[in-house]
Formats: C-alpha cells, sequence, structure tokens
C-alpha cells in the first residue's frame, strides 16, 4: 500500500523544511505549502491523504483552513502543527474533527508517532482496512457494552466511558473507539481526537510502568530531549513502545502540569523534576534494579567497536 501524501501547511518555511526533512527520512510523501492561501490552491489541484497546519498564520488562519477542507475536501486528514495550543483553538480544532496536534518545538519521534496514529485513522475509514482491525475476548466486549449504556446519557460521557474502557481493555485501540463512538451516536473522529487529546489515554498496550516525558516548552530548552533519549537506548524503545519484557513503556507528552519542576518525566503517577539522564535512570532502576547495569544502546555499539 502506497503511504499517504501529506501537505505540510505554516508561515515558517523552517518548520516546513523540518517536518519534510523527518517525514520523508521515514518514506513518507510530503511537501509544503507557505501559507494558508497557498494550501488551498494546492488542496484544489492535488490530492492528498493528510494535512498538517499550524494556527497561526496570516491572510488565511488554520481554523479557517481547517473549515475549508472539511466543507470541499472531508476525506483528508487534518493535523495541527502548532506552538500556540488555548485551550479555545484546540476547542474550536476538535470541534471540526481534527485527528490530533503536534507542539512546537516538535521533536522527530513525536512528529513521527502522531503520523503514525493520523495514518491509522486514515486507513481505518476504509473498507477494506476496516476487515483488518484487531478483536477481542466477547466477555470485554460485554462489559464495554454495558459501560456504554449506563453512561450514555449523562452529560459529557465520552470521557468518563473512555476512562473505563481504557480499564477493561487495557488500552484504546480503534476498533474500541468505534464500538464506543457508535453505543454513543457520535463521530469516529471525536473519539479519536479525544483520545489522541489527552495524555493519560493511549492507544498502544503498556507495560507494567508506565514512563512519561514531559515535551512541552519550559522541559525541551531544559534539556529533557537528551533525557528521552537516554531512556530510550537504556530500554531500547522508542516512544510509544513497550519493553520486550512488558516491564516498562514510554510516552512523549505535551504537558505534565509541573512547569515549574522542569525538565519533568513521571513514572506511573508519581512526578520526577528536575530530571537528568543520569536521575532518570536511577527512578525507573527503582523498578528494575538491572537498568543501571546493563549497557545503553550506545554503550554496547562503543564495546563492540573496542573489542572489534
Amino acid at each position: 500500500m502506497a503511504e499517504p501524501k501529506i501537505l505540510i501547511v505554516d508561515d515558517e518555511l523552517i518548520v516546513i523544511k523540518s517536518a519534510e526533512r523527518v517525514l520523508k527520512g521515514e518514506g513518507y510523501s510530503a511537501e509544503g505549502a507557505l501559507g494558508g492561501r497557498e494550501a488551498i490552491m494546492k488542496l484544489g489541484q492535488e490530492s492528498y491523504d493528510l494535512v498538517f497546519t499550524d494556527l497561526k498564520m496570516p491572510e488565511v488562519d488554520g481554523i479557517t483552513l481547517i473549515r475549508w477542507i472539511k466543507k470541499m475536501k472531508p476525506a483528508i486528514g487534518i493535523v495541527i502543527i502548532t506552538g500556540y495550543p488555548s485551550q479555545d483553538t484546540i476547542k474550536d480544532a476538535l470541534e471540526l474533527g481534527i485527528i490530533d496536534y503536534v507542539p512546537k518545538p516538535f521533536t522527530p519521534s513525536v512528529l513521527l508517532d502522531v503520523t503514525e496514529r493520523a495514518v491509522q485513522w486514515t486507513r481505518g475509514r476504509k473498507p477494506e482496512e476496516a476487515k483488518k482491525t484487531e478483536e477481542f475476548p466477547p466477555a470485554m466486549a460485554a462489559e464495554l457494552d454495558r459501560v456504554v449504556a449506563q453512561l450514555k446519557k449523562k452529560p459529557g460521557a465520552l470521557i468518563p466511558v473512555l476512562q473505563r474502557a481504557q480499564e477493561i481493555v487495557g488500552y484504546l485501540p480503534p476498533i474500541v473507539q468505534k464500538r464506543i463512538a457508535k453505543g454513543l451516536n457520535i463521530p469516529e473522529a471525536e473519539v479519536h481526537s479525544v483520545v489522541s487529546f489527552y495524555s493519560f489515554f493511549t492507544m498502544r498496550p503498556r507495560g507494567d510502568h508506565n514512563i512519561r516525558v514531559c515535551l512541552g516548552t519550559a522541559c525541551y530548552v531544559k534539556g529533557i530531549e537528551g533525557v528521552l533519549k537516554k531512556i530510550q537506548d537504556t530500554l531500547k524503545i522508542d516512544v510509544g513502545e513497550t519493553t520486550e519484557n512488558r516491564r516498562f513503556s514510554v510516552e512523549a507528552v505535551r504537558c505534565l502540569g509541573a512547569c515549574g519542576l522542569a525538565p519533568v518525566m513521571m513514572i506511573d503517577q508519581e512526578t520526577y523534576g528536575a530530571m537528568t539522564p543520569k536521575k532518570a535512570l536511577e527512578k525507573i532502576s527503582q523498578f528494575d534494579p538491572t537498568i543501571l547495569e546493563a549497557p545503553s544502546a550506545d554503550e554496547a555499539e562503543e564495546l563492540a567497536e573496542k573489542e572489534a
């Protein structure tokens, strides 16, 4: 199956080039449009599967562009790239049916993780892909249906239903989201938007201990990227993955609400501030002492080179 074609819309050329470089490096077809006006022209001339757009742009802003796409090209999936994810603008975008959003400044791992989810969402809407969705036990499905029936008439039922669904299933894969959307009689895109917006929801199975690393602006400028790399190298997994022994999962989130302690990470429900790569491994080793004994991927490579 061909990779989806992605249009990156921003009024800053450096953002477009950075996103293009990351996406093309992973085999995606990506090109840019310098602002909303140019994006509309390109969308009128060519076919795209996904549009990644900034919100604050001159002439044609992101919300205006999203409304145009939803009216003229409703099959296109939309992801926001923004340095200003205020509650009001994100709420407006969610109501319009965006898939997800990427905060600025973004790391390659965060951009690729969001892109993968967006691709899964667009493919999940196609009939030929719907047949390939995973199944889960009938007893689990029955319990999920019971929860939906119990809560569906209450105001704001979606988030409580998702919380209970995650407790029942362990995570929220597309098949669970579709079942909830059908039970609550709401669009699948609305369910997906809420799941991807809140960091406490996950679309992948988690390990016994969930490590969440904040990539918000305050943490980013204080070196959280180095902390995350050390964790990934040591556990030998990428963001969104779980270790082979199912001991740990790693997530990158946009904010943990502890900016004064930056850089910050959480393990399960415990928050740790002023993190350095060394401190992060020490905290993780409390749950598995062998973490400090095993060499990281980089260290193992160096050892192999020396032995050779």
